[in-house]
Order: C-alpha cells, then structure tokens, then sequence
C-alpha cells in the first residue's frame, strides 16, 4: 500500500479526537476519511501504533468487539483501558454502539 504512511497519519490524527468513554470503528474511521474500503488498514494502523498520545483503544470493529489484531495482551489491556473511560461490555464482549459510538462534527 504506497499510501500507508499518509493513510496511517491521518488514522492516527482522527483517532486522537475521539473521547474518553466513547468509541470508533475501524470501518467508520475509513469512511471518514474518504476510504470506505479501508477498514482493515485503519486496523493496521492501530496494530503499528506506539505514539502513546493516540488513544488506539477506542478503535473496536463493527460489531462493538475488540479486534485480537496479532498481540497476545493487548486486547485485555484495550479492554481494561475502555472500561476504566467508564465504556460498557455486555454478556458477550461487545460494546453497545448506540450508546458509546462516537462520530465527530464535521464541519466543511
């Protein structure tokens, strides 16, 4: 993927936006940023981010579910980092949606 660097930019500036105790989709974030079909990109941005000031666990796919992503500790650690923002799980591991997805204004 020749953008990747430019694409993972923008992932990452976007994904520092979104606030405590609310969420994002890897798909959402895609579309957002004018590449609907990127949403498995926007996981690898996730997966190769180390900046410790992009809050990377509020980024959960589409059925409100932590994404295993290759690590081993990391999704507990996603896990405990978004119930600490006050993020709920149900029975089944996912995050409601309705009540934690968060779409940023966009002002145009």
């Amino acid at each position: 993927m020749p953008n990747a660097p430019t694409l993972y930019t923008a992932v990452w500036s976007l994904t520092r936006t979104i606030p405590p105790g609310r969420v994002m989709t890897y798909g959402q974030i895609a579309t957002l940023l004018g590449t609907p079909r990127a949403a498995r990109a926007v996981g690898y941005a996730m997966f190769f981010c180390r900046d410790d000031s992009i809050p990377w666990q509020r980024v959960i796919n589409a059925k409100g579910e932590i994404s295993l992503g290759g690590h081993v500790d990391r999704p507990l650690l996603q896990r405990e980092l978004l119930l600490a923002e006050g993020v709920a799980f149900d029975a089944a591991g996912r995050v409601n949606l309705k009540t934690h997805l968060w779409w940023p204004e966009i002002t145009g």
